[in-house]
């Protein structure tokens, strides 16, 4: 997808104040500091699109941008780590949790996950929790410039490793880097067949 425009729609603490659900919507989670902002930025070639910070927990809302005026690209609050109260962070994470299950337009929940860190229990479990519930996902292993690939690789093979003591099919995943830009072709494969 060559010609990108995409703008900041609106932010939402809550599912009821999300706009209109009339076009086919792709939200992207994964924990605080996962690279969620960069990697949006990268995807829509504006790199100040969404806020990033060197901080966890920098998205505190449900934000939606509209791209090229047919879909919506959707920013959803970390879950784990942040340096907010725990009242406040339990908040976010119900409120990420009740738009992921009962938006209606939303096509796909890209799931970011560090690639250069060891499979992390509360990843395993959102996972677990997104099947259970039915809901379709595709990982998104962020910061992959970061690493040789033979050590991505074998990060990777960890993922799976863990995943195919409980799961039948592996969920299908992405390496991306929202500095090389790698893995922009295929995110955007995915969001085209499913417009």
């Amino acid at each position: 997808m060559e010609h990108i425009h995409a703008e900041f729609l609106k932010s939402s603490s809550v599912l009821k104040e999300c706009p209109e659900p009339d076009k086919p919507e792709f939200a992207f989670i994964g924990r605080s500091n996962v690279g969620k902002s960069s990697l949006i930025n990268m995807l829509v070639n504006n790199k100040y699109l969404a806020k990033t910070s060197g901080k966890p927990g920098k998205t505190r809302l449900i934000n939606h941008f509209i791209v090229n005026d047919q879909w919506y690209l959707v920013d959803l609050p970390g879950f784990g780590y942040a340096k907010v109260s725990k009242v406040q962070r339990e908040k976010w994470e119900k409120s990420s949790m009740n738009y992921l299950i009962k938006r209606e337009n939303l096509r796909m929940i890209f799931l970011l996950i560090d690639s250069r860190i060891p499979p992390q229990t509360i990843d395993l479990e959102f996972m677990e929790m997104l099947a259970t519930k039915n809901l379709p996902f595709v990982i998104l292993f962020t910061k992959c410039d970061k690493l040789k690939k033979k050590k991505i690789a074998q990060n990777i093979e960890e993922y799976q490793k863990e995943l195919s003591k409980t799961w039948t099919e592996l969920p299908f995943a992405i390496t991306t880097s929202a500095v090389d830009k790698s893995g922009r072709d295929e995110i955007f494969s995915v969001i085209e067949q499913l417009q």
